[in-house]
This record gives C-alpha cells, structure tokens and sequence, in this order.
C-alpha cells in the first residue's frame, strides 16, 4: 500500500474525530432539520446535503459525527478521483499526487472536510466531474459523457453553483477544436440531458412552490452598490488568498496563467471567478462559495515546472496544513488571544448548549426565534418536553415551505437579536458566551402566535 494512500486514511480519520468532537455550526443544525423532512428542495438550497446527512445520521445516529461523517469521506474520495484526473490529464509527472496533497492543505477544504453543508457534497461532484473528463481525453471512449453528466447532475442537485460546472464545460466545448467535434456527436448532449434529469425534481420542487429557491438565489444579483463594491472584492480576493493559504494561492495561479495549461482547468476556474467577481457589485460574496474553483486550480498548480514543485511544494503543503491545525486547535480549545466575536470559529460553534440552558431555564410553553438559524440550534439542544416553534414572520418565510406539524398555541418566548423585532413585553436577555467571553447577546421577548403562522420543527 503506498505510502499516500496511509496519510489520506491517516488524515480521514483524524478529520472524523474533529467532526464527532466540534460542536455544531448553526446551520449544521438547520440542514439536520431538512434532514428530517426530505424533500426534493428547500427555500436555501437543493436537497443533496438533506440526503448526506439523512445517510449519516442512519448510519452513526443524530450527533455531530453522524450529520458530519460523508464530509471526512466524502473529501478522502474526492481526493482519489481528483488522483485519477491528475494522472489522466498529465501523465508521467506525478500530477495526481500533487494535486491531491495541495487540495487538502488548503484551509477551505480542510475545514469542509469536518463540517457538513451543501459545499461538501459539491466539491466532491466537482472532483468526480474532472476525474470523467480526464478520462474522457485520455481515452477517447465517449460513453464518459455519461458518468460526467451525472455527476454534473448531482452537484446542481447539491448547490445552484454546480451550474458553473456545466457552464465551464460547455465553455470550453465551444471554444476548444477537440471540444466542437464532441459537439457533433450526440455523448454531450446525452450526459446534458442526464444531469437535467436527475436535477428535474428540484425543478419539479420549485414549480409547485413558486419558484421560490430560484428566485430567492437569482435575487442576489439585485442592486448596484458602489459604495460597498471596493469592500466586497477586497473581501473576496482576500478570502481566496487566505482560504488556498498563501503559497497554494500562488503556485496555483502560477499554474493557471501557464500556456501549457489545458483550456478546460481555465474554464472551471476562470468562469466561476468572473461570476463571483460580478457578484461584488451587489453583494458580499460568503467564502465558502469559492471552493469550486480549487480542484481545478490544484490540478493546473500540478501541471507546473519539476523544478518549481521541487522547490515550492513540500513548504506549500506544509504550511497549509499548519495553517489549519492552528484553526482546528483555535476551534477547540481558542488558544490563541483572539476576542470570541473577531474569532470565526467561536461565533460559530461556541456557547451554544448553555445559550439554550438559559433559553429554557423558565419551561416556557414554547420557543421560538426569528432567526433561522438559532432556531435551528434550539431545536437541535432543547429538551424535547419543550416545543420549538418556527414562525413565518414578514422577514422569515422559510418554514411555510416545509412539510412540517402546524402549531397553535398561546404564549411563549422569542429570541432575537434583531433591532427592528417588536418585543412589547421585554422579559430579559441572554448572553452567549465563550468562557467569560461574550460572543452575541439576545433578547428574550414574550410572543403570542397571533396570526402567525407557526410549525414544529423536528428533533434529534
């Protein structure tokens, strides 16, 4: 067995001991909710992560290893198949090695290796999509239009981004000699019409619920701000920089701007990057969103000189992986003097369980907030002798669009951390803290249903 392939489980293992001790992020127990109502969409996203996580949950049960266990897996086989499209694009140059090891030093895909949501099963689709295509040019064999077709299907059934996949290869189809013969036959068209298949029942989903995903995403892309566009693409090219970690970031863009580089690597990162550089005009783009664009930019880093991966790859992946065991050690014991609401990791996984405690310590009738995710996390950590309550309020609608037990009931509490939330009747607040430490603080308001209407949400 090479040695590689130990470190990979070496390393999966590790990365499933951080996923069963890491408490969870809030909206890791927002999708655990989808997970308990399958459906074939959501107002957020498309179902995939719902599925993952109904797989684990079957498997290990409803902790945080069982909602988290296919993204440690889910990473260590997306990594042989990014292996395989290495060394089926540049054979004889240990490509695939490369590729695989720079993938996992970045920070980005070695913290979505441990926590669970639509990312996860995305890149690794991404990853088999690319391992497909390798082979397809290698081969010749165009039956791989299938397998690439559906794996392009399923990572639109992961996240609406999965677009971009098929939009990078029909770029590069168009604009490649090899990639206009394929045009002419009908294996691209067939693999086409298999992705849009086995997406059909998030279409079918959204037709019978107005639509609502498609245009609650579509509507990102509403309103100039000038104002706030300079802080965006700061914010998005230094979130690339830091996510890849520094030398990834740049042996990888080394790689990309060689001439030797194979057109279809440019297509999968450059046109994700461009919409995302749009993007800026009009809103922040959120880091995790990036993660597409790394399997390909590894794999053209890959690609690069022997003499420069001589030189440049041990420290790359040295110093990657560093930079995520400091963040893996911050999450889990914060022992860096980093204030808990400038520290990424404590404003999502601290303080939660005894956040709820002091939520139910007064046994109201109900719970509820209007803030999806805290909502999430109390219905994950409450005690199931207390019913937590989603309401769809003016600004939170999402609830209506489950299959979810109507509530009625009388009086109950409200958490918000919303200036503009009415609370006539103010009952005291709660603090979330890290140690001594306060990360947010929220209101406890007194709520009466009304005519709001309210549906349980689902237990562990």
């Amino acid at each position: 067995m090479k040695v590689w392939f130990i470190a990979l489980l070496a390393l999966t293992a590790v990365r499933l001991v951080l996923a069963a001790v890491l408490p969870l992020a809030p909206d890791e127990a927002y999708y655990f909710l989808w997970s308990r109502d399958l459906q074939a969409g959501y107002f957020d996203h498309p179902p995939m992560v719902a599925l993952w996580i109904w797989v684990g949950t079957w498997v290990a049960g409803p902790g945080a290893l069982g909602i988290r266990l296919l993204g440690p897996v889910s990473a260590a086989l997306g990594t042989l198949f990014l292996y395989d499209a290495g060394e089926q694009f540049f054979p004889n140059r240990r490509a695939g090695l490369v590729a695989a090891l720079l993938l996992n030093a970045t920070l980005l895909v070695g913290v979505g290796a441990v926590v669970m949501g639509p990312d996860t099963p995305l890149v690794f689709f991404w990853c088999l999509a690319l391992a497909g295509l390798a082979r397809l040019m290698r081969s010749g064999d165009p039956r791989w239009w299938l397998g690439i077709g559906a794996a392009a299907g399923c990572a639109l059934l992961s996240k609406y981004t999965g677009l971009l996949l098929v939009a990078g290869v029909g770029g590069w189809l168009l604009s490649s000699p090899l990639g206009r013969a394929q045009l002419r036959t009908l294996w691209p068209w067939a693999g086409l019409a298999l992705a849009l298949l086995i997406f059909a029942p998030d279409i079918a989903w959204n037709a019978t619920h107005h639509w609502i995903s498609y245009f609650k995403q579509g509507g990102r892309v509403a309103g100039f701000d000038p104002t706030r566009a300079a802080q965006f693409l700061a914010e998005l090219l230094a979130s690339v920089f830091f996510l890849a970690t520094p030398v990834i970031f740049v042996l990888a863009f080394r790689g990309l701007t060689q001439r030797c580089i194979l057109s279809l690597l440019l297509w999968l990162t450059v046109l994700p990057a461009v919409v995302f550089l749009e993007h800026t005009l009009t809103d922040r783009v959120q880091a995790n969103w990036v993660a597409i664009m790394f399997p390909a930019a590894c794999l053209a880093a890959a690609a690069l000189p022997p003499f420069l991966l001589r030189r440049w790859l041990a420290p790359a992946v040295l110093s990657g992986f560093i930079i995520t065991g400091l963040v893996y050690w911050q999450a889990l014991a914060a022992p860096f003097p980093i204030t808990a609401r400038e520290d990424p990791t404590a404003l999502q996984l601290a303080g939660w369980q005894n956040f709820v405690a002091e939520a139910i310590a007064s046994h109201p009738a109900f719970i509820t907030s209007d803030d999806y995710a805290t909502a999430a996390m109390l219905a994950y950590d409450a005690p199931k002798n207390i019913p937590v309550v989603g309401f769809d309020l003016s600004h939170n609608v999402r609830w209506r669009y489950f299959a979810l037990p109507p509530f009625t009931g009388s009086t109950g509490i409200l958490i918000t951390r919303r200036d503009d939330a009415q609370c006539p009747h103010l009952l005291g607040h709660i603090t979330r803290r890290r140690g001594a430490q306060t990360i947010a603080t929220y209101r406890v308001c007194a709520f009466t249903q009304g005519t709001h209407p309210g549906f349980l949400l689902p237990r562990p």
